[in-house]
């Protein structure tokens, strides 16, 4: 291949690397509107209780990235908690992964040097994008694709730390309410998954599940405890309608 020819090889291959990028930041663009606020809003908390470097936050994002999560553990290192405590009470609020991460594995099977990042980078709403995207029949452009949504949406997450890191040590303003930026991304999120999924009974379920754990468990409790109800729930409708689907007969139950 001549020096020409090289050229614009590279140059095709840059065109479609911004093609592919842009693709992505348009799927991410409900991430990037909840995760810049609601870093922010951790950085802030971050800076005002802590007595670490603004540096320390957007460091947190990139080494623990887990939003709600780093919030619990600035209110409990706030409060002179120790390591292990905030260890195992983050354990416990982001147990959740492990409900719907199982379900990515086949996904992320044969994705090489990726599939650990992939692994690592799972959110909620990674997860809600990741799941209801349409895909291609290329199993491995896909996994392309779905690193570059991981790796965004992080990016967004560690820029909002940043952002609200240096304004907590630097400028004085009142940040009540911003953390309910969450709240409207899930609600964006349930939406599209609805669109993408047309079924509304599992997000019935996690409404009834959600209230069914305010009402009968503490505080403390009530996610997990949630969490649990609604996986049961989906788990006996599941095996409700695969039942219906291939019903067994007499001979076989013989």
């Amino acid at each position: 291949m001549d020096s020409s020819n090289r050229i614009l090889y590279h140059a095709m291959l840059y065109k479609v690397w911004m093609l592919m990028n842009q693709s992505v930041f348009r799927l991410t663009l409900p991430i990037l509107f909840g995760y810049l606020p609601l870093g922010t809003a951790f950085g802030v908390l971050f800076a005002t209780q802590l007595d670490y470097p603004w540096w320390a936050a957007p460091l947190m994002g990139v080494l623990i990235y887990a939003g709600a999560g780093q919030i619990l553990a600035v209110s409990l290192l706030a409060v002179g908690a120790g390591l292990v405590e905030v260890a195992v009470a983050m354990f416990v609020l982001n147990a959740r992964h492990l409900f719907y991460g199982l379900s990515l594995l086949g996904r992320f099977r044969g994705a090489g040097w990726r599939k650990a990042y992939l692994i690592f980078g799972l959110t909620d709403e990674t997860y809600s994008l990741l799941t209801s995207r349409s895909r291609g029949p290329d199993r491995h452009h896909e996994q392309r694709v779905d690193f570059r949504i991981t790796a965004f949406n992080q990016s967004y997450w560690v820029v909002g730390c940043a952002i609200g890191a240096l304004l907590g040590e630097n400028v004085m303003f009142d940040s009540r309410g911003i953390e309910f930026a969450l709240v409207a991304l899930f609600i964006v999120l349930t939406l599209e998954q609805y669109h993408a999924l047309k079924d509304l009974f599992p997000i019935w379920t996690g409404a009834a599940a959600a209230g069914v754990a305010m009402l009968v468990l503490p505080p403390a409790h009530q996610l997990i405890g949630a969490i649990a109800l609604v996986t049961v729930v989906l788990l006996a409708h599941y095996h409700r309608l695969r039942t219906s689907a291939n019903p067994v007969s007499p001979e076989q139950r013989s």
